[in-house]
C-alpha cells in the first residue's frame, strides 16, 4: 500500500426531504448572498428550484439564479456565472442538480474568488494559479458523477471542443444534500448514465498496478456489487427509495477517494471518454460505457493484469473460478460488465455511441486529442501512448452482441 493523505471535509446530509434544509447549511457555512446554479428544466418543472430558493429567501438570504447548465458543462456559462457572482457580491455558490451543475458551481466559485484570472486559460489550464475559492454547496438531483464530495471538476471549451478536468482540494463542496426522493423524475437514460459513471469511478481506481490494498480493494468490490444490484432496480422503478438511497450513497463514495486509497489511480477510460465527449458532445456515462470493454481487453495482458481482471470476475460478478482459468475468468468479467452496461441502456461501442462507425481519420484525431497532441501518456494499470489510444478507439469502433443475466 502506498502512502496517502485523506481528507474529505464535505458534510453529507442524507435523507428524504433534506433539500428543505438547504438554507440552514448555507448559513452554517457563512453564506448570506447566494448564487444558485441549476441545469435544464427539470429543477424548475418539479418545483425543486422554487422550494430551495424560497427556503433561502425565507431565511433572510439574498438569492439570484443562473440556469442553462448542459451536460459537458461549458466554459462560456461559467464566465457568465462569474460575472453574475461578482456583480451581486456573492459569498456562496449553491448547485441544484447533478455533476455538470456542481462542476459549473465549482468553476464559478474559483473564477469569482479570483477576479484577475480567466477561469479557463488561467485556472483550468494552469491549475497552479488557483490559491483560493468560494464556498460551494450541493443539492444533488442525479446520482452519477460524485462531484458532490469529490476534489475534481470537468469543463468543456465550446470553441475548441477541449474537455479538461481539474483536481484540487478547493473543489470539495462544504456540504452535500442527498435526498433519495429527488432523482425519481429522471429519464431512464440519465439514470443509466449515472449508474455507469458510479461504477467507472470505482473501476478506474480498482484497476491500478498496486495490488496489495486488501481493505481498499474489498471496499471497492462491495461498492460495485451494491451498485450492480440496485442499478437496474432504480431504472425499473425510480421511486424505489431504498434502491435509490444505495445508489446515491455509492455515487458519493465512489468519487471521494475512498475506493482507491493506497493505490495509483488509472482513469485511462475517463481520459478516452473525455475526448469522445468533447468531440461528439455525448453524455459522460455513455462515453465511458462505449470505451471500457475495449480498454479492458487491450490492457488484459501479463499475469498481474490478467489476475486482477480474474479477481474482479470472481469477487464482483461471482463467476466460478474453479471451472475456468484466469484468462477465461478475466474475459468473462469484462463481458459481464459490458452486458450490464447494455442492460442499463448504454452503448458498448462507438457505433452505438455516435450512430455510425468512425473513419480512420476521426479515430486518429481522437487519439491525438486524448494524448494532448502527442504530449502525454495516460493510465497506470497500463501506461498508454497515442498509438495505444488509437488501437483502443479502433477496437471500440465495432459492435458486439451481448446479453446480461443476473
Amino acid at each position: 500500500m502506498h502512502s496517502f493523505t485523506y481528507q474529505v471535509p464535505t458534510e453529507v446530509v442524507f435523507g428524504a426531504d433534506t433539500h428543505l434544509q438547504a438554507a440552514q447549511y448555507v448559513r452554517k457555512y457563512g453564506g448570506s448572498r447566494v448564487l444558485v446554479i441549476y441545469g435544464g428544466g427539470s429543477a424548475v418543472r418539479s418545483g425543486l428550484l422554487d422550494r430551495v430558493c424560497e427556503g433561502l429567501r425565507d431565511d433572510g438570504l439574498t438569492v439570484e439564479t443562473l440556469g442553462g447548465v448542459q451536460p459537458n458543462p461549458r466554459v462560456a456559462l461559467v464566465r457568465e456565472g462569474v460575472q453574475k457572482a461578482q456583480a451581486m457580491q456573492a459569498d456562496f455558490i449553491l448547485a441544484v442538480g447533478g455533476g455538470s451543475v456542481i462542476d459549473t458551481a465549482k468553476a464559478v466559485a474559483h473564477g469569482a474568488a479570483n477576479p484577475g484570472l480567466d477561469v479557463w486559460n488561467d485556472i483550468w489550464l494552469q491549475p497552479a494559479n488557483l490559491k483560493k475559492s468560494m464556498a460551494v454547496g450541493a443539492v444533488l438531483t442525479i446520482p452519477a458523477a460524485g462531484s458532490e464530495t469529490s476534489d475534481s471538476a470537468v469543463l468543456t471549451d465550446g470553441d475548441s471542443g477541449m474537455k479538461r478536468g481539474l483536481n484540487t482540494q478547493l473543489n470539495r463542496p462544504v456540504f452535500a444534500i442527498l435526498d433519495p426522493k429527488l432523482p425519481a423524475t429522471l429519464p431512464a437514460f440519465q439514470l443509466g448514465c449515472g449508474v455507469t459513471d458510479i461504477m467507472m469511478h470505482t473501476l478506474d481506481r480498482y484497476f491500478n498496478p498496486d495490488m496489495d490494498n486488501q481493505l481498499t480493494d474489498e471496499l471497492a468490490e462491495a461498492l460495485l456489487r451494491v451498485v450492480i444490484d440496485n442499478g437496474l432496480k432504480v431504472l425499473k422503478d425510480p421511486e424505489n427509495q431504498q434502491a435509490m438511497s444505495e445508489i446515491l450513497w455509492a455515487g458519493s463514495l465512489s468519487h471521494n477517494g475512498l475506493t482507491g486509497l493506497g493505490g495509483r489511480k488509472d482513469f485511462a477510460p475517463h481520459q478516452l471518454g473525455h475526448a469522445l465527449g468533447g468531440m461528439f458532445d455525448k453524455a459522460h456515462g455513455a462515453t465511458l460505457a462505449a470505451i471500457w470493454g475495449s480498454w479492458a481487453r487491450y490492457t488484459c495482458k501479463g499475469d498481474a493484469n490478467v489476475g486482477r481482471f480474474a479477481r474482479y470476475a470472481r469477487n464482483v460478478w461471482h463467476l466460478d473460478g474453479e471451472a475456468m482459468g484466469d484468462m477465461e475468468l478475466a474475459l468473462g468479467g469484462i463481458a459481464a460488465t459490458e452486458s450490464y452496461f447494455q442492460a442499463l441502456g448504454m452503448p458498448t461501442c462507438l457505433e452505438e455511441l455516435v450512430g455510425r462507425t468512425l473513419d480512420g481519420e476521426t479515430l486518429a484525431e481522437l487519439a491525438y486529442q486524448c494524448s494532448y497532441s502527442g504530449t502525454r501518456t495516460i493510465g497506470t494499470f497500463m501506461v498508454l501512448n497515442q498509438d495505444d489510444m488509437l488501437a483502443i478507439y479502433t477496437a471500440a469502433n465495432g459492435r458486439r452482441k451481448l446479453s446480461f443475466e443476473q
